[in-house]
């Protein structure tokens, strides 16, 4: 049994509790899906999901709460997170704006909305390290990867500009894997070990 936590406070909380279920099922890993909006919950979770929403709200609803600190030590322990979109806002180093408390998770530095307002969303297929097949990536009012630490790596592009990476045990990606039914994304976050292994 898989314990994922998604961080509830905004964002996409049913979609992604639905593609980490068919991550795991593919790998034949029954998941529980535990909704987190209060400290207490995170230190019971294997693996970590922080969804997009408002960068802004997101960060002060989890210092207020308390589960900042609590998602820190999640990594620190070398627990996976997958964060995606604002989450990735949220996860970087330096979000460019005073306003986000970043969580410092991520070696990265962010642009916010730098592919524009929500009427600039896009699809787009991307390839992805790893995938033999491109991903059908979801841009809504996404942000860009402006500078990239030496120990991140780069997992996929768009436009030259890196929109997925992975830090140790954290996944960023600037778009929405949840909003289609390719759970490769959750896949790479959080079952690539036991994909390496079989």
């Amino acid at each position: 049994m898989v314990r994922a936590g998604v961080v509830a406070v905004q964002g996409d909380v049913t979609e992604h509790a639905a593609a980490i279920r068919r991550a795991g099922e593919a790998h034949g890993e029954d998941v529980e899906v535990i909704e987190i909006r209060q400290s207490g919950r995170v230190p019971d979770c294997d693996v970590l999901l922080l969804p997009g929403g408002e960068s802004t709200a997101i960060s002060r609803l989890l210092a207020r709460e308390g589960i900042d600190a609590e998602i820190r030590e999640h990594v620190a322990a070398g627990k996976p997170v997958l964060a995606t979109c604002a989450g990735l806002i949220v996860a970087a180093r330096d979000a460019n704006d005073e306003r986000v408390d970043t969580l410092d998770l991520l070696d990265v530095t962010v642009d916010r909305n730098a592919f524009g307002r929500q009427v600039d969303s896009f699809e787009a297929p991307l390839d992805v390290t790893g995938f033999d097949e491109p991903f059908p990536a979801v841009f809504i009012r996404a942000p860009v990867i402006d500078e990239v630490g030496e120990g991140v790596e780069v997992l996929a592009e768009w436009d030259g500009r890196p929109v997925a990476v992975r830090d140790g045990p954290v996944v960023g990606t600037a778009f929405h894997p949840e909003l289609t039914d390719d759970s490769r994304i959750h896949d790479l976050a959080f079952f690539e070990d036991l994909a390496v292994e079989a």
